[in-house]
């Protein structure tokens, strides 16, 4: 395993490795990961991923294991409690957003059957295969993200600009950015 290629932000910290191996551009249709990978992006805006990589459990356990049901329904003493929670990344603003985005994630749940069905519907179902050779080359937003971002704005989503819906867009896999001398680049091709 070690002497893989990877993408060049995995780098050589064991947690980016882990996570992009297992994880990042792997397409996603579960609905309770879907929302707690779009918090999760929401909550690294101004920061860097690893710093919540890190502290990724610690959001589980915070926000109910990102369960957009029970986070639709905190109060005022929930988000106090968050905000006295040394684990997670203490920003009144994310925290509200991110009640805020389980209510709108359960409205595009009912309309649409499924927040998944929502998303893919964007790409008829099927992931971007980008072909980038260095991760220079991969944008930091794009027509989709902008499209995606407008229309979840719309629905009263925060926190969802297009350089945060990019990124959101390569976690869960709608868009594949492995670099194409990534080992993982072939195997997101063939989901």
């Amino acid at each position: 395993m070690e002497n893989r290629i990877r993408c060049a932000w995995a780098g050589n910290d064991v947690l980016y490795q882990s996570y992009h191996d297992n994880e990042w551009g792997r397409p996603v249709h579960d609905d309770r990961l879907l929302f707690e990978m779009l918090i999760l992006e929401g909550m690294q805006a101004g920061l860097s991923w690893i710093t919540v990589l890190k502290k990724r459990d610690a959001f589980r356990d915070a926000f109910d294991n990102f369960d957009p049901k029970i986070v639709a329904g905190y109060g005022g003493d929930k988000i106090e409690q968050l905000m006295n929670n040394s684990g997670i990344i203490k920003n009144r603003l994310k925290i509200n957003s991110a009640v805020v985005n389980a209510q709108s994630f359960l409205k595009i749940q009912a309309e649409f059957g499924s927040f998944d069905r929502f998303l893919w519907a964007f790409t008829d179902g099927q992931p971007i295969q980008n072909s980038w050779t260095s991760v220079s080359e991969v944008p930091a937003q794009t027509e989709l993200s902008d499209k995606i971002s407008k229309e979840l704005k719309k629905r009263g989503f925060k926190f969802v600009g297009s350089t945060i819906i990019y990124a959101y867009l390569q976690a869960v896999g709608v868009v594949n950015d492995h670099t194409a001398d990534c080992f993982l680049y072939d195997g997101c091709i063939r989901y």
